[in-house]
């Protein structure tokens, strides 16, 4: 059986959540989880770049072969859509020059893959992901989890 790593993240230009796990056959281990945070008195180019820094440093110490990130969906706020469809595209850019397969889901593919309902709610979604990673608890903050869940999510669509 082959171990693959998959990085998933939650692109945000404030909070990017990041949660890697290893999948080994039908079994999950994590890795590392958390969120790197910019600073609100930088420039949005300038927070771009911070992400951009951690995120390739992150790939070359971790190298996972996939990397999962959200697809933007269009809320009402155009502007933060806009936002974090900048740090999305810092996110496939990093992945793709690092060599790492990029897959894209939309909200509804995670939670229908992490819940089994393209609906479910957010706290169902922390539930599971705890569930199915063996955490003692739910991962914090909010965008961590959400990693993990696309992390996750393309575990389940990825042979290993």
């Amino acid at each position: 059986m082959k171990t693959i790593r998959i990085l998933g993240i939650d692109p945000g230009t404030a909070i990017m959540g990041f949660g890697l796990i290893e999948k080994r056959g039908e079994r999950f281990k994590v890795l590392d989880y958390g969120c790197w945070r910019t600073s609100t008195e930088l420039s949005t180019a300038d927070r771009l770049v911070a992400h951009y820094n951690t995120l390739c440093a992150f790939l070359d110490t971790h190298r996972p072969e996939h990397v999962a990130v959200e697809t933007l969906f269009f809320n009402r706020n155009t502007k933060t859509a806009l936002t974090v469809g900048q740090a999305r595209g810092v996110v496939l850019l990093a992945g793709a020059q690092k060599n790492a397969y990029i897959a894209e889901y939309t909200p509804l593919q995670v939670k229908q893959a992490v819940v089994g309902y393209g609906k479910a709610e957010k706290k169902q979604v922390q539930f599971m992901v705890k569930a199915i990673l063996g955490l003692p608890s739910v991962p914090q903050p909010d965008d961590a989890a959400d990693a993990l869940a696309i992390a996750v999510c393309h575990a389940h669509s990825v042979r290993g």
